[in-house]
């Protein structure tokens, strides 16, 4: 009863990324049955139900660094399921239906804003933003303040991974390119020269031996 009447919790944190964009980091989040490749400490997401990244379907993840607040310290574990998809507005919201660590009436929301260089009078993007926002009961053995310290380290270490992931790309590519740009290169200058031949062959030393070589049998 006593929490019944307590207040929602309600937190936000946010994380900036100045070297990837809004349409790049989007699809990381709506491949919701596949977040353990980006949020640190989360050790499994799968789906259990529905349709990857469709309103209604549900994920199992499992090895946050959330407690369990079970004895023995089990492994940490929730069922999300996806409520909205806003792909106009790069957002999504999520609840969780079940879990081991003591969240009741927890609803996250998600949303990818573009980011502008502060020194910019027109406002140009620049990077992306991602912002994270949750409702949840008041939680057991919790204070809010940090709860929200949590996520914001979370946060901060899953955009930290994101965006490496896309600097590795770019460097890759680029560095791909410049390989085959060089083998390029190389292959014309090591273009035989015809002219240059026939001089070669005309020199004294080599036409005294070249009816030697013509019948080696390599």
């Amino acid at each position: 009863m006593e929490k019944a009447l307590q207040a929602k919790w309600e937190g936000k944190v946010s994380a900036k990324l100045s070297n990837a964009t809004v349409d790049q980091i989007w699809p990381l989040f709506t491949d919701f049955f596949n977040f353990q490749k980006w949020f640190p400490s989360l050790s499994t997401c799968h789906g259990i139900h529905g349709t990857n990244g469709d309103p209604g379907c549900i994920r199992y993840c499992s090895g946050f660094s959330i407690p369990s607040n079970v004895g023995d310290k089990p492994v940490s574990w929730s069922k999300e399921r996806l409520i909205a998809v806003d792909h106009a507005q790069h957002s999504l919201t999520y609840e969780i239906v079940d879990s081991n660590i003591g969240f009741e009436s927890y609803v996250s929301t998600v949303k990818i804003v573009p980011g502008s260089d502060p020194g910019d009078d027109h406002d140009h993007q620049c990077g992306c933003a991602i912002e994270w926002s949750f409702t949840v009961d008041p939680v057991e053995g919790w204070a809010l303040d940090d709860l929200v310290r949590k996520y914001e380290e979370g946060i901060q270490r899953m955009a930290q991974k994101m965006e490496a992931s896309f600097g590795n790309r770019v460097k890759t590519s680029t560095g791909q390119m410049g390989r085959k740009s060089f083998c390029k290169a190389s292959q014309i200058q090591r273009q035989p020269n015809m002219a240059s031949i026939y001089r070669l062959l005309q020199h004294p030393q080599v036409v005294s031996c070249r009816g030697d070589l013509l019948r080696r049998p390599w």
